[in-house]
C-alpha cells in the first residue's frame, strides 16, 4: 500500500484528542499484520485509545525507531473550505486535518514498515505510534514505560513532526499551569464590599507579563529558535456568571516554554511569590490564589555532533540543523530512555492547527526517499 493511499485512510479517522484513536490503531495493526508484522498495543484505562509499537527485523538488537502521534487538534470554529476529514489534492498539496501535523509522516512510516517487511534487515526498524500528544505528550508515556522494561531498546529515534525535512536537534520544554483564584461574591452595586476573583486573575496575568518582559530582555537566549528566549503565555481566563454579581472564583491557564538554560521551577516559584504578593495586597481573608501544574514535558537538546544527527543528515542530504518552537515526545524519549533523538518530517508547522491544513506532495516524496535510504542502511547493518 503506497503512502498516499495510507494517508487517505489516516485522514479519514477523526482522531481529535478528545475522541478515541483506537479505530486508527486497529487499522494500522491489521495493515502491518497482513504484511507479517506483529504489533504490541498499549491501551489506556478505557481501552478507547492506544499506542502501537512494532519491530520489523531482528528483535534481539537495537535499531532505528520512527515515532509519530495519531491525534489531531479540533476543527471546531475554523473556516475550512475543504472537508477536514477527507483527503483532497490540489496544486501539489494534500489537504486534511493532520496532513502536516503529523499523519503525513505516520503514512510514510507505515509505508516504510510495509516495505521493510519484504527486506532482509540486518538491523531492525521500530515503529511507535502514540495518542494524546496534542494535549501534553500524555499517551506516549505508557509506551516509554514498555520500552524501559524491554531487554533491547532502539539505538536512536526519528520523531516525524513537520520540519520541512530539515534535521532538528532541539525544542523547548513546556509547563502548563492553572491558577485558581478565590474571592467572595456580592452584589455589583456593593462591589467594594466583595472580593473580586477576576481582579486577582487580572493582577496575576499582569505579573506574568512583567516576568515575560524581564526574561525577554535579560534572560538566556538561543538564536537557533525563532523566539530565542523562554516564553510565558496566558491562554485562558475564566470566571464570573453575571455582570451584576462580583465573581468569587476565576481560573487562569498559562504556560512556560523554556530553554534548556532556564529553570522552569524557578519561574514557577517566582510566579507563586507574585501570587502571594497579590493576595497580601488585597488585604481580604477570602482572597487566595493556588497554582498547580497540569501538564509538562521536557525539552530536547541533542548535541549537533551526536551520531544520530550525522546519521539522519546522511539520509536526507542535509548540511545544517535547526531547532523547532513546538514540543514533541522526543524530549521524553531522550530524558527517560537516554535515546538519541532528532526531529525530521514532511511539511511545515506553519500549516498545522489551521483550516485547510496541508502537506506538499513534494515533502511526502522527500520523506519516502529518506526512509528508503534508511531501509538500505538497516539492510546493510547500519
Amino acid at each position: 500500500m503506497e503512502t498516499r493511499a495510507i494517508l487517505e485512510r489516516l485522514i479519514a479517522f477523526e482522531t481529535v484528542s478528545r475522541l478515541p484513536n483506537r479505530a486508527l490503531i486497529d487499522w494500522a495493526a491489521a495493515l502491518l499484520a497482513d504484511a507479517g508484522v506483529a504489533s504490541t498495543l498499549v491501551p489506556d484505562a478505557s481501552g478507547a485509545k492506544a499506542n502501537l509499537y512494532a519491530t520489523i527485523g531482528p528483535a534481539d538488537r537495537g535499531g532505528v525507531m520512527l515515532s509519530g502521534h495519531t491525534d489531531v487538534v479540533p476543527v471546531d470554529g475554523q473556516a475550512w473550505t475543504r472537508p477536514p476529514f477527507r483527503l483532497t489534492e490540489a496544486e501539489g498539496r494534500l489537504y486534511g486535518r493532520g496532513a502536516a501535523d503529523m499523519k503525513g509522516f505516520v503514512a510514510c512510516a507505515l509505508a516504510a514498515a510495509l516495505a521493510a517487511a519484504r527486506r532482509p534487515l540486518a538491523t531492525p526498524l521500530h515503529l511507535a505510534l502514540s495518542y494524546d500528544e496534542e494535549v501534553g505528550c500524555l499517551g506516549v508515556r505508557s509506551l516509554i514505560d514498555l520500552l524501559a522494561r524491554a531487554p533491547v531498546r532502539p539505538l536512536m529515534c526519528i520523531v516525524g513532526e513537520p520540519t520541512g525535512m530539515a534535521v532538528a536537534t532541539g525544542h523547548k520544554g513546556k509547563r502548563g499551569l492553572r491558577a485558581t483564584c478565590g474571592g467572595r461574591e456580592g452584589h455589583s452595586a456593593l462591589a467594594p464590599m466583595a472580593m473580586n476573583a477576576l481582579h486577582l486573575a487580572a493582577d496575576l496575568t499582569q505579573a506574568i507579563r512583567a516576568i515575560q518582559a524581564r526574561v525577554a530582555e535579560g534572560g538566556a537566549r538561543d538564536g537557533d529558535y525563532d523566539v530565542p528566549y523562554t516564553t510565558l503565555h496566558v491562554g485562558r481566563i475564566a470566571g464570573g456568571a453575571s455582570l451584576n454579581i462580583v465573581p468569587n472564583a476565576a481560573e487562569v491557564d498559562f504556560e512556560i516554554r523554556h530553554l534548556a538554560e532556564d529553570d522552569p521551577d524557578a519561574l514557577v516559584a517566582e510566579i507563586a511569590a507574585e501570587a502571594g504578593r497579590i493576595v497580601a495586597s488585597a488585604d481580604d481573608p477570602d482572597a487566595r490564589i493556588a497554582i498547580e501544574t497540569f501538564m509538562s514535558y521536557p525539552g530536547l537538546g541533542t548535541a549537533p555532533d551526536a551520531g544520530v544527527v550525522a546519521f539522519v543528515k546522511a539520509l536526507t542530504g542535509a548540511n545544517a540543523t535547526i531547532k523547532v518552537a513546538y514540543g514533541t515526545e522526543g524530549g521524553l524519549f531522550a530524558e527517560r530512555l537516554g535515546l538519541p533523538t532528532i526531529v525530521c518530517g514532511p511539511g511545515s508547522m506553519a500549516q498545522g492547527h489551521k483550516p485547510d491544513e496541508f502537506v506538499a506532495v513534494e515533502q511526502i516524496a522527500r520523506c519516502d526517499a529518506m526512509l528508503a535510504a534508511l531501509l538500505d542502511r538497516l539492510e546493510a547493518g547500519l
